[in-house]
């Protein structure tokens, strides 16, 4: 491994308690490699449209002149964000709007512990289910699936998925699915 490593921590903005999860990454990833990093640590599902805001500049997969949208594949973390503390924004899905707030806590990570380039460290509570309606639509989903007497909980606990727990956090999980994401990115960082 001849890459330098960062250490970033992403929080889900505007949810509380905090939905969150500390991650190790290559510098040399692209942004849209980055973005599969996070719909995998987060537990998304890649169902819906994603950006990037570093700066005044903005990144996606869907690059566009007329609004100065970037190419994500065209941009490496590392060309991008350097100094430790630096933050930017990650969007998911524009209907719901989740903005993420990534954060670099250490970009010269090492750890003799380490045994692959891209692993989830720690985290707390699931991220929500897609398409519940944002931060408002997730707040008054659990406030219905805390009350087994409210009278959409049937419904809502069904569609939510009966093993739904917003405090579930399965570190294990996580990195079973970033190694098969990293087999098949290897050689490409």
């Amino acid at each position: 491994m001849n890459h330098r490593f960062y250490r970033l921590k992403i929080s889900l903005i505007d949810i509380e308690p905090e939905i969150w999860r500390r991650f190790i990454v290559p510098d040399s990833i692209s942004l849209e490699q980055l973005h599969h990093v996070v719909q995998i640590v987060m537990g998304w599902t890649d169902s819906h449209l994603h950006e990037f805001m570093i700066g005044k500049k903005s990144y996606s997969m869907f690059p566009d002149r007329q609004y100065k949208v970037l190419d994500s594949e065209k941009y490496r973390l590392g060309n991008l964000i350097r100094r430790n503390g630096r933050t930017f924004k990650y969007v998911y899905d524009m209907g719901d709007y989740w903005c993420h707030e990534i954060v670099l806590e250490n970009n010269q990570y090492f750890s003799l512990e380490q045994d692959y380039e891209i692993v989830c460290l720690e985290g707390e509570r699931a991220c929500p289910p897609e398409d519940v309606g944002g931060t408002s639509g997730y707040e008054e989903l659990l406030e219905v699936l805390n009350d087994p007497n409210h009278e959409d909980y049937p419904h809502l606990r069904q569609w939510a998925g009966v093993n739904f727990d917003s405090e579930e956090f399965n570190l294990k999980w996580i990195n079973r699915d970033l190694q098969k994401f990293l087999c098949w990115i290897r050689k490409y960082l």
